[in-house]
């Protein structure tokens, strides 16, 4: 099993001059590559393989202009580009994908990510060597660079290292190869129903006696003040402006979303590795991203929040520590009542004059057919589980009212005061 981990480099202009001209070679040779492919498609119906490629770009400037093996790896991903695109084609054919793929087009302009190899780079002196081709050392006297070698990381470990060009920020992309770990002694018994949302971004319950919230709305006020100050820099300018400033604004808030989500993730794994939850159950529709029509507002918060990157992190994270990870349909989880085992339909499937028996009374409250009053979420994370528990062979009857009425609220961001205000409220 491989990892990812991307540092940003501190870069002076010496080293940015350096870095742009590799990814600018990488977005030419793409072109190069694309071009080609595009129009042997056209013309016969075919693609090109990566060793077409290599062998018919070799004596190419733009290949020239770079290591060879990170020419090759340019090329063999816009190879893996037309791949891919002939796959999705047969799978509309199948009937398995509803929307139709774009033939792989080109980049205007701009930079493309550059992959190095491991092998090709060296460990010397904490740093690490990345090579540049023959002409780049005949034009300009360089024939290689150097990044600091990150210490949480084993340098045999490194299987390739990707200069990522994002907002104006260069970032050193390091894959490596991730450790076996021992399997966690989790129970399959167990189980943890997760239901997303907006302000509640995470509503978990288990069969286990617990039950927690983790906070969007911190994760929602940075997304709206995003969206405002995009608003303000844009006005008054014409379709397509970008400047340095939006490129900052954009990349700050790119690394708030990704450490919240990795956050979140954490919080919920901890969780389950603590309890022994050997099953995680996520309630998510497909398309719901795409299709949902809450209105303008909400669909912006809906749509910009990246709870569909949290639900694959999760994933993956589980398949790492052994917990089983489930994604069912959510339909009617919200409606139905738990503690009064309403039948929950599926979409589509709805039976005549079917109603709940219970009812949501305003956003976080529903009420039971008995006039309980439990969280709503919690309420719509427990019948996530119902709707997998049959199949799964769970047991749910230990799940409480007290859990569906106080879950604990996790907050990513702690609110730190200033030691002034401390003092004056003291």
């Amino acid at each position: 099993m491989f990892g990812c981990q991307q540092v940003l480099i501190k870069i002076d202009k010496s080293l940015e001059a350096i870095l742009k001209f590799v990814c600018e070679e990488s977005a030419k040779l793409s072109n190069c590559g694309t071009y080609y492919a595009r129009q042997l498609y056209f013309k016969t119906g075919k693609i090109p393989s990566k060793y077409d490629l290599h062998k018919l770009f070799k004596n190419n400037s733009h290949f020239q202009a770079m290591y060879s093996h990170v020419a090759q790896q340019c090329l063999t991903t816009v190879a893996e580009s037309f791949k891919s695109y002939i796959g999705l084609l047969k799978a509309v054919k199948k009937g398995t994908v509803n929307q139709r793929p774009k033939l792989p087009g080109y980049r205007k302009g701009g930079l493309v990510l550059a992959t190095f190899p491991g092998a090709d780079v060296k460990l010397k002196d904490g740093l690490l060597r990345f090579p540049l081709g023959s002409k780049v050392k005949i034009w300009f006297g360089l024939d290689a660079f150097y990044l600091p070698m990150p210490s949480n990381l084993n340098y045999a470990d490194i299987r390739e290292i990707r200069i990522l060009p994002r907002n104006q920020c260069f970032y050193a992309e390091f894959v490596y190869k991730m450790n076996d770990v021992e399997q966690a002694p989790v129970k399959r018994k167990n189980v943890l129903g997760i239901d997303p949302g907006i302000n509640n971004w995470l509503t978990c319950v288990s069969n286990v006696g617990t039950s927690f919230i983790i906070d969007g709305k911190h994760l929602k006020s940075m997304n709206q003040y995003y969206n405002k100050r995009v608003s303000t820099l844009k006005e008054n300018r014409p379709q397509g402006f970008w400047s340095k400033q939006l490129a900052h604004v954009a990349e700050k808030r790119n690394r708030q979303v990704r450490d919240g989500v990795n956050k979140a993730a954490r919080k919920v794994i901890r969780h389950c590795l603590e309890n022994k939850i050997g099953v995680v159950v996520f309630g998510w529709n497909k398309n719901q991203r795409q299709n949902i029509n809450l209105g303008t507002k909400t669909n912006q918060k809906f749509v910009q929040i990246p709870t569909a990157r949290l639900k694959d992190r999760i994933a993956k994270l589980c398949e790492y520590y052994g917990i089983e990870f489930v994604e069912t349909e959510e339909s009617y989880t919200s409606k139905s009542s738990f503690i009064d085992n309403d039948l929950l339909p599926t979409f589509g499937a709805k039976p005549e004059g079917w109603q709940p028996s219970g009812k949501r009374v305003n956003r976080g409250l529903y009420k039971t057919a008995k006039d309980y009053k439990i969280n709503a979420d919690c309420n719509g994370s427990a019948n996530i589980i119902r709707k997998v528990a049959m199949k799964l062979g769970l047991v749910l009857n230990v799940i409480s009212r007290v859990q569906l009425s106080a879950p604990l609220k996790i907050r990513l961001w702690e609110i730190q005061e200033s030691p002034n205000f401390l003092i004056k409220r003291a």
